[in-house]
């Protein structure tokens, strides 16, 4: 009969295998992805990990990249730490305006509504709207105008220390959107793909602010409206909370999916001008590593 050491340690060995043996199956498809990649001639980044912890996959992980609009995701993650220490309430108004102020210099600064994958919200100038509401624009239709508003109502320097906080260091939070005086400074956001995959692991194994939070959040980012990334990869059907961030040649996504092997999953891309081509891309690797791991 095994005493209790002997079988931790046959545990231990059959945990190391099955690892090991997820791994062999990984390498397989490695090979595949990264010939991929390279034909795309792009520059590209992949951080993929398993929630059960068994099977990660880095591509250039630690490379620093525009984040574009997935910097909208530690955005949310400070509206909903704010709240929990009661800070604000998600039913807090704010009067929707359409003037920021540049990083640079402090002058003022308007977005154009032709640059905006939103536009009701330019509407609605001088009248309030609660800050939940916001955060769903967001991130659901990626709202440019939401974003400024949230970013000012809520101080880049305190979405900052909460991303720090998470260990998601990668993600660099310097500003809102179109700020272009900085952005000629090439003072942006940036991020890397192991940073964004780090706040996306916090959130889906509830560890972002508490367990209702986190909850919250993944619904949000379940009603993503742009899905020709991840999700295309992906059997129909297949539940996903994501954030997409598209500036030229700039194409990305980052998302939690919930397969029979929930994972989560960053692809960042650089450098491709059709972003039909991009989303292609996204959503072969992002079938490679699902067909690897399921």
């Amino acid at each position: 009969m095994l005493n209790w050491k002997s079988t931790l340690l046959f545990v231990a060995l059959v945990v190391a295998q099955a690892v090991a043996a997820q791994q062999n199956v990984l390498s397989a498809y490695r090979k595949a992805i990264e010939k991929r990649i390279q034909e795309s001639q792009a520059d590209v980044a992949v951080s993929f990990l398993t929630l059960d912890g068994k099977t990660e996959y880095f591509f250039r992980a630690d490379d620093s990249f525009h984040a574009a609009s997935t910097m909208k995701i530690p955005v949310m993650i400070e509206l909903f730490h704010q709240v929990k220490e009661r800070r604000l309430r998600l039913t807090d108004t704010l009067t929707v305006h359409n003037q920021f102020h540049s990083i640079v210099d402090g002058s003022p600064y308007e977005l154009d509504p032709k640059d905006d994958s939103e536009k009701d919200l330019y509407e609605a100038e001088g009248e309030t709207r609660e800050l939940g509401y916001l955060c769903d624009l967001m991130i659901a239709k990626s709202s440019n105008l939401a974003t400024n508003l949230l970013i000012e109502k809520l101080g880049v320097e305190d979405i900052r220390a909460t991303v720090h906080s998470l260990g998601g260091d990668g993600m660099r939070v310097l500003r809102g959107v179109e700020d272009q005086k900085a952005y000629d400074q090439g003072l942006n956001n940036t991020t890397t793909a192991r940073g964004l995959q780090v706040l996306l692991t916090a959130i889906a194994e509830g560890e972002v602010v508490d367990q209702d939070s986190s909850r919250a959040m993944v619904a949000i980012l379940e009603k993503q409206t742009f899905n020709e990334g991840i999700p295309a990869g992906l059997p129909q059907g297949t539940r996903v909370a994501h954030k997409t961030g598209e500036i030229t040649k700039i194409h990305h996504d980052a998302a939690i999916v919930y397969a029979p092997r929930p994972f989560v999953l960053v692809v960042l891309v650089r450098g491709i001008s059709d972003q039909k081509d991009s989303a292609a891309l996204i959503a072969d690797i992002t079938k490679m590593l699902y067909q690897a791991v399921e």
